[in-house]
């Protein structure tokens, strides 16, 4: 019998056609092995995109193999927030029968595409992402693919597919409102470079939504989170009079704190000093952080109950904004006691 010949019109052939290489090289490019410099696996990889090329020939040989599969995507390990959300994402989902892969983006776009790319090319079944700001070409990649995708950790009334986090411009606000009601009136915020923690961005908002203009800010190099938090405590008493200071994270208040004490500031009397998250370090000190309590296992454990039930064909709401709590605790006024004016 003749052997039909190959379409090099479309899919593989037509990307190594564009990029004018091999086949094989376009495998190598897509399944991200070594022996393809990172220039031409990424001319590959746009080439691939923009003709909405994904590789199936290993899905179709493995298609029941993945079919319980499930990939994480988040930031990184390290971190105790999505450890949290982890936990109680991981033991519903395996509960269900499924399995999960996970891998890290350090915040990377670029990294997040490429993992996703792989990923789909085994066939999963479902897809779960930390956030909601991704690389332009990633929403029609997974939409084209048509995997229920979970986003967690933030939160868009617009998802890819299903969406249960926090909506941290409100939950800026919220603090804000707290704090502001305790009569401090300079307010100032540590975390993150302006751009590389959309998180931080919105939570940043949210307390000028609440002040009524642009406040100080002090973003450090991404290290140590008690290194980053003393960094830009210490800029922002250089360049500014601020009474009380928002932290990306409890640990960034710990290291702020720190500086306070150096530099003999009294907390809360000279300066008010909140976190974020209401980590584990927040029971252990000797004067609790005044914080916000995010439900990251309740979002773990939602965030995959909702996309059980998307990819069993149960309809159900598309975005979940869960609340957060304020924790008052000894780095800020107490509750009833404002500051008098000129005081």
């Amino acid at each position: 019998m003749a052997r039909r010949p190959r379409d090099t019109t479309s899919g593989i052939y037509a990307v190594a056609a564009e990029a004018g290489v091999s086949v094989m090289t376009v495998s190598r490019a897509m399944r991200g092995v070594e022996g393809v410099s990172s220039v031409r696996r990424d001319a590959i990889l746009q080439i691939a995109r923009r003709l909405n090329y994904v590789p199936n020939s290993a899905a179709r040989a493995l298609s029941q193999t993945n079919a319980d599969l499930v990939g994480i995507s988040v930031p990184n390990l390290l971190n105790d927030v999505f450890a949290d959300v982890l936990q109680g994402m991981r033991g519903t989902i395996q509960r269900a029968g499924y399995s999960t892969v996970i891998d890290t983006t350090e915040y990377d776009a670029e990294v997040e595409l490429r993992w996703v790319s792989r990923i789909l090319s085994w066939r999963p079944a479902a897809m779960i992402l930390t956030g909601i700001d991704h690389h332009p070409d990633l929403r029609p990649m997974l939409r084209d693919a048509g995997i229920p995708t979970l986003e967690t950790w933030d939160f868009s009334s617009d998802p890819i597919d299903i969406c249960v986090g926090l909506d941290h411009v409100a939950a800026g606000a919220d603090v804000a409102r707290y704090v502001q009601d305790l009569g401090y009136v300079r307010p100032a915020f540590v975390g993150a470079r302006v751009g590389t923690d959309p998180r931080a961005d919105a939570r940043v908002r949210g307390l000028e939504q609440v002040w009524g203009g642009p406040i100080a800010r002090a973003g450090a190099a991404p290290e140590n989170a008690f290194r980053m938090g003393a960094d830009g405590m210490r800029t922002l008493m250089a360049d500014h009079a601020p009474d009380v200071v928002f932290f990306l994270n409890d640990l960034m208040a710990f290291g702020g704190m720190t500086v306070a004490a150096e530099m003999g500031l009294d907390v809360p009397g000279d300066i008010g000093i909140v976190g974020f998250n209401a980590l584990g370090l927040n029971t252990v000190l000797p004067v609790p952080l005044t914080t916000v309590s995010t439900p990251r296992r309740q979002m773990g454990v939602m965030g995959a109950r909702n996309l059980l039930a998307r990819m069993h064909g149960v309809a159900g709401a598309r975005a979940v904004a869960l609340p957060v709590k304020v924790q008052p605790g000894g780095t800020t006024r107490p509750q009833g006691r404002r500051l008098q004016a000129g005081a």
